[in-house]
Parts: C-alpha cells; sequence; structure tokens
C-alpha cells in the first residue's frame, strides 16, 4: 500500500499537493488548478486546509539532486582560462564629455 507523503521531486511550495497527486494517481497540475480555482471561489479555507496538510504529510525521503554536492565534499571543476582583453582605443575628441 502507497504511503501519502509530499514528493521529493516535484515541488513547488512544500510538495504537498503534488504528494497528494501521487498518492491518487493523477497529474499534479489538474490538482494544483483545481486548488486555485476553488482558492478563487473562495469555498472553505483552502489557504488554512493547505497550510495544515503541509504541516501534518510527512516529507518523503529525498532523491540526491544537487549534482555538485557528493559524499561531504565539492566536485573540483578545472579553472576555466580567462579571455584576454582587448585594448580601446582612447578618442578624447568624442563628444561624450557631456556624461
Amino acid at each position: 500500500m502507497k504511503k501519502l507523503t509530499k514528493s521529493s521531486t516535484d515541488i513547488v511550495l512544500t510538495g504537498t499537493l503534488a504528494g497528494i497527486a501521487e498518492y491518487l494517481k493523477m497529474d499534479p497540475t489538474i490538482l494544483r488548478i483545481i486548488y486555485v480555482v476553488i482558492l478563487f471561489l473562495g469555498w472553505g479555507s483552502p489557504i488554512f486546509l493547505y497550510i495544515v496538510l503541509a504541516v501534518l504529510i510527512p516529507s518523503a525521503p529525498r532523491q540526491q539532486r544537487n549534482s555538485f554536492f557528493t559524499e561531504g565534499s565539492f566536485k573540483q571543476e578545472a579553472p576555466r582560462k580567462r579571455k584576454d582583453a582587448e585594448k580601446v582605443d582612447d578618442d578624447s575628441n568624442d563628444d561624450w564629455s557631456d556624461f
């Protein structure tokens, strides 16, 4: 039996609506649209309900999404070579002296 948890992959604010959608086997976008419609129509207290659900629904185990952090150390990247600056001609006869 699948357990109701917040989504660890499809997070917009807290992952609550995506977690509910995963549990109900539906598209999270559809559930978000339904939530926004209920929010604008003013049925019940959707903001209060969302906050309560965000607190009560446990988080799913996090998947490692940060590719820079592995096993407690940062990956070492080769330093990039700096571009050489181009010499700028200094024309003192231009009309930009007003600025």
